[in-house]
């Protein structure tokens, strides 16, 4: 199975992406972050720049542009191909008001002409394979087979399924008999996201969709780093290295001459997924997010890991239940 790990906006970094493949591995490819370009199709220099490989470096991530308009996701596109990169992920599926009130993202859905004059745009001349992330609608799921009837006209590399609708946000359950029912016949590799949290939620998902190759997670791998590895059958994550990776980024972080409050920042939201590891340590875990120094955060994430409520099985809960 082709596994991916989610771009998720202020938390998979350039850096983390970089460090959790040292220190886990398990993902076969990462997804950025997306970047947003200008009317002009530029992108910033600084976030071109992060996403430029290292020499010898293997293209394992897929960069994603938030684009409205064809003629702004081509040009942009066609810096990342100058990088090397040989495929493009086009997001439809961002679901924040601040980018669906602009018609990006997930706002697209609901305008089913502009969705096709945007693809007929992209694929008319694409400088590279195009993959597609996508909700399966905007107010309901059920419009998902009107959104793949115009989806199947195009050359998609990939079409990756958040199997919620706009309207569900985070918090509705995936609906996996629209995804399955919907999917089979479509003339593109298709790839499933939506709350794999645990191996025994890829189990129910297998069961419910045979035949599925392709699942990319997101929240479950970040609350549990490990989780690619454990789904491929090997150990679980351990303390120790868990410990050892928070500390990588941090230090990562300060190195980049990043200041000290926005890299606590940065590792409090990370704090947000991992503190599912630690069941009854919730007095440590709040001195861990109400720390306001370097020295005070790390006497507090030792205090945790010293506390010995560390639970290598213990999964992110999510809202929904796959079922």
């Amino acid at each position: 199975m082709l596994l991916s790990f989610a771009p998720m906006e202020g938390v998979t970094s350039t850096s983390f992406r970089r460090l959790h493949r040292r220190f886990f591995g398990g993902a076969d490819r990462y997804y950025a972050p997306f970047l947003s370009p200008d009317s002009q199709g530029a992108v910033k220099r600084t976030l071109l720049e992060a996403l430029r490989p290292e020499s010898g470096e293997e293209l394992i991530t897929v960069p994603q542009l938030l684009c409205s308009e064809a003629r702004i996701f081509l040009t942009a596109a066609e810096k990342l191909t100058e990088l090397g990169y040989r495929e493009i992920n086009l997001n439809l599926g961002c679901p924040s008001g601040t980018v669906t009130a602009k018609h990006k993202g997930a706002g697209v859905l609901c305008d089913r002409d502009q969705l096709r004059h945007l693809l007929d745009g992209i694929f008319a001349a694409p400088p590279c394979a195009v993959s597609v992330k996508t909700r399966m609608g905007w107010a309901s799921t059920g419009e998902f087979p009107a959104l793949l009837a115009i989806y199947a006209d195009y050359p998609i590399a990939e079409l990756i399924v958040h199997a919620r609708d706009r309207a569900g946000m985070y918090r509705s359950n995936p609906d996996l008999a629209g995804f399955t029912a919907a999917v089979s016949r479509l003339p593109f590799p298709v790839c499933y996201n939506g709350d794999i949290f645990s191996p025994e939620a890829l189990e129910k998902l297998q069961s419910l969709s045979p035949g599925l190759d392709r699942v990319m997670l997101g929240r479950g791998a970040v609350a549990d780093p490990a989780l690619f590895r454990l789904l491929r059958g090997g150990a679980p994550l351990s303390a120790g290295e868990l410990s050892a990776f928070c500390e990588a980024l941090l230090n990562d972080a300060l190195d980049a001459g990043l200041p000290p409050v926005y890299a606590l920042a940065r590792m409090k939201e990370l704090w947000y997924y991992l503190r599912t590891k630690f069941p009854g340590g919730e007095k440590a875990l709040k001195s861990v997010f109400k720390s306001r120094r370097i020295e005070d955060y790390r006497a507090a994430v030792n205090a945790l890991f010293d506390g010995g409520s560390f639970d290598p099985l213990a999964f992110f809960a999510g809202t929904a239940d796959l079922s």
